[in-house]
Parts: C-alpha cells; structure tokens; sequence
C-alpha cells in the first residue's frame, strides 16, 4: 500500500472506502508532512497531499533507508485525530514519536543533506 492517506487510515482503524474523515485526515497529514521538512525529511521543496493519489513513492523518492516516516506521520496523525483515553497509552505513543524523531533526525545528520526519505 503506497498511498499515504490510506495507510494512515488503514493504522487508524479506517478502510479505505470510508471517506467521512478524510478532510481532516489530510489536514494533520500535511502538517506532519511539514513537520518532516522542517526536520530535513522529504522533498526539500515541500509536499502535501489532496486526495489519496499521492504516494509515499513520490514523498520518500524511493529511499528505504528512511521507512520511520510511514510510522511517524501515522502516530503523529493519531495523536491530532484520535488521541488514546489511557494516560499510558499516550505516554507510551508520545515517547515512541520522540525516538522516531530523534531516529530521522540521526538519519539525516548522517547524511548531512536534506533526506528525500
């Protein structure tokens, strides 16, 4: 599945079918596709999605080395969309986004360029 919308809706409990919540599902996509450029991930020039057409393909540019993103947008997303009721649940998704940032950033301080993921 390379569509970024239907995989973070797919990681949210959503089938693809089901379209009532993908204004806003693309709403927090893209501003954590931008939280992702400002840390240096992604096309340097910016994405953003519309509909679910745009791919993870096109975002990453094909590199595997940066899988985390997948990941990162879809807890990202969870958090602004549907945050867990349990303190420990929250906790728990809060301290993983915060190593899979940290993970990008290494990454791409590694690589000292911008990572086109």
């Amino acid at each position: 599945m390379d569509s970024i919308l239907t995989s973070v809706k797919k990681l949210l409990g959503l089938t693809e079918e089901y379209t009532a919540f993908d204004a806003d599902l693309i709403m927090h996509i893209n501003s954590v596709l931008m939280i992702l450029r400002q840390m240096g991930v992604g096309p340097q020039e910016g994405f953003g999605i519309s509909d679910a057409t745009a791919t993870w393909s096109e975002f990453c540019q094909n590199r595997a080395d940066i899988e985390a993103v997948k990941s990162y947008t879809a807890l990202k997303v969870k958090m602004l969309f549907d945050p867990p009721q349990s303190s420990s649940t929250m906790e728990a998704t809060k301290n993983l986004i915060s190593e899979l940032e940290w993970r990008l950033y290494a990454e791409c301080d590694r690589e000292e360029k911008q990572c086109g993921c």
